[in-house]
């Protein structure tokens, strides 16, 4: 299956948490957050379907975007219903007051147990890649991210990710500069590709405050059916 094809559709959509403010899917690996140039169905109109159809809503779904995934990457996205949510959910994303946790699946072990990594990262918009340096250089921004193995599997490790920072494949870039590729990625040095074209990169948890509520809301997205996947819990 391709990633170049849209998976989600409001009848299989993984609703993980809604109320009146917020919504919470589980994104398939291929899925589109906002439309691009493909012209694919983006996941935030499926997902206003499924708010229109679900409540009988006539005219147009408002629906904000929060935050995004890369396309290949699975796991939790959260977009906001009404204009109220919205601006509080970006100002919680903004000043890192939510935070976000990921697993990935590499085949190389990391140089230690768990560290904290510090690059530097430049985007190259043509090659659509971030590269990593360890000092900073002219038009990098710095990168900080967490890892700790959670366990070892037959061919590859499970890492757990604390972001820091939230630059653009900042998980992927620095994974690689380690020397240690998420599985599937071909973009960052893995050998081969995923058989659905995915990387083995999922946004496993997130953890807010309720930008209404004010309660705290923690969020677990199941992980994609795969086998080696299901060796991780």
């Amino acid at each position: 299956m391709s990633v170049n094809k849209i998976i989600s559709t409001k009848e299989n959509l993984q609703v993980l948490y809604e109320d009146n403010h917020l919504i919470v899917v589980n994104k398939r690996p291929g899925d589109i957050v906002q439309g691009d140039i493909t012209g694919d169905i983006p996941l935030s109109e499926v997902v206003k379907e499924y708010i229109k159809e679900k409540y009988n809503k006539p005219g147009k779904v408002y629906l904000g975007v929060v935050h995004r995934l890369d396309r290949p990457t699975s796991g939790i996205i959260l977009f906001a219903k009404t204009s109220k949510a919205l601006p509080r959910m970006n100002k919680l994303f903004k000043e890192k007051e939510a935070k976000k946790t990921y697993w990935a699946l590499v085949k190389n072990a990391p140089p230690k147990q768990e560290d904290t990594l510090i690059h530097y990262l430049k985007r190259n918009p043509k090659q659509n890649k971030s590269f990593a340096y360890i000092k900073e250089i002219p038009e990098s921004k710095k990168a900080i991210l967490d890892y700790r193995i959670l366990k070892k599997l037959d061919n590859y490790y499970l890492l757990e990710i604390d972001l820091h920072t939230g630059r653009h494949h900042q998980i992927r870039s620095q994974l690689s500069f380690i020397g240690c590729p998420i599985k599937g990625d071909l973009k960052y040095g893995f050998d081969r590709s995923n058989k659905d074209a995915s990387i083995s990169l999922h946004a496993r948890k997130l953890s807010f405050t309720h930008p209404v509520k004010k309660e705290d809301v923690s969020i677990i997205a199941p992980l994609p059916k795969d086998p080696i996947w299901d060796a991780c819990i």
